[in-house]
């Protein structure tokens, strides 16, 4: 098993994830309206000599909007200055992040949904007329300073759009964009470029496998093939179809790409509940599993593949659902009198 060295030149400073990471377009999979969106946005900006205007990435995920950023700086000849919602805790230290921008640079701030709504008041102007107000003082003493902010474009990614306020949202005007996930020959390509990086000697059929098991999310095929790698290494294997499926197995990753929790959500709707319609809370307490978790990270996944459904009275494992678990499909009452 040929190993890979990540002791030499730039790559050593690396981690894999930024090794495995496109620096190029043409090395980006997947989401053409988007890339040709941006393409146009960018190409159109620097025909005028202006900056580009703001742009709001959102999906579930792992599906690239980090690396689309970086990429947008990259096109623009820019340096990238990278935050997140969580890490603005207070409007100082948006101040700061904005005042110590370059004129040109680009602004990257991850998880923008986590940020307070005082915060975003303060990025309004920032993102409209390139000003910060500034609040000197308490009570009638009080005063406004504004600053004049060098142009910048800002990039924001978030998980969850609908917790974004209109007015934010609103000021996007280089466009909003969702990512949807890949297809199964997308992934397959994203693993034979991560393979030839990482110099993992693996057939088609293997990296197919891996390509379904993969939820459709690129960071997630990246780690299926690292820790098929790592398994094949240990175990003095070649890395083929048979080493793929044990490896898969270890990290219970099933034929669909479930994982443990995805089926204990399906068996305890089916075992504990009746296969009867079961409320978020209700779910989580008997899986002692955050909602949060459930709705965000399973659900998705369980819905895309029509094996979990939301109706009105609560979560249902669909017929399908049933049958990928093994558990005959409900019958269906009768409606004939």
């Amino acid at each position: 098993m040929t190993k890979n060295d990540t002791g030499d030149g730039a790559r050593s400073a690396k981690t894999l994830d930024q090794a495995l990471r496109p620096g190029e377009w043409s090395h980006y999979v997947g989401q053409p309206t988007i890339k040709e969106n941006l393409r146009i946005l960018l190409t159109a900006a620097k025909g005028r000599k202006q900056q580009p205007e703001h742009v709001l990435l959102y999906g579930p995920p792992g599906l690239g909007k980090t690396t689309l950023a970086h990429l947008i700086a990259k096109e623009l000849g820019a340096n990238l200055r990278t935050t997140s919602g969580p890490a603005i805790e207070r409007v100082g230290d948006l101040a700061s992040i904005l005042t110590n921008l370059s004129p040109g640079d680009v602004l990257f701030i991850d998880e923008v949904h986590r940020l307070n709504r005082t915060i975003e008041e303060v990025l309004y102007p920032a993102m409209e007329a390139g000003v910060l107000d500034i609040v000197i003082g308490k009570g009638p003493s009080a005063r406004t300073v504004q600053l004049e902010l060098p142009a910048f474009t800002l990039i924001a990614a978030t998980t969850r759009i609908s917790m974004l306020s209109a007015p934010l949202r609103s000021r996007f005007s280089g466009g909003v964009f969702r990512l949807a996930y890949y297809t199964e020959d997308e992934i397959a390509e994203i693993l034979r470029r991560s393979g030839d990086i990482l110099n993992i000697p693996i057939d088609a059929e293997s990296l197919r496998e891996i390509a379904r098991r993969s939820r459709a999310t690129p960071r997630t095929a990246n780690y299926l093939l690292k820790r098929a790698r790592d398994f094949a290494e240990v175990s003095d294997t070649p890395l083929d179809m048979k080493t793929v499926k044990k490896a898969l197995a270890l990290l219970e990753i099933d034929e669909a790409g479930l994982n443990q929790t995805d089926r204990d959500i399906l068996s305890t709707i089916i075992e504990k509940f009746d296969g009867k319609p079961v409320g978020l809370k209700t779910l989580s307490a008997a899986l002692s599993e955050e909602e949060a978790t459930i709705e965000e990270v399973h659900e998705p996944y369980l819905m895309q593949l029509g094996l979990l459904e939301r109706t009105p009275r609560g979560r249902m494992v669909t017929d399908k659902g049933h049958l990928h678990l093994g558990f005959d499909a409900p019958k269906k009452l009768s409606l004939d009198l």
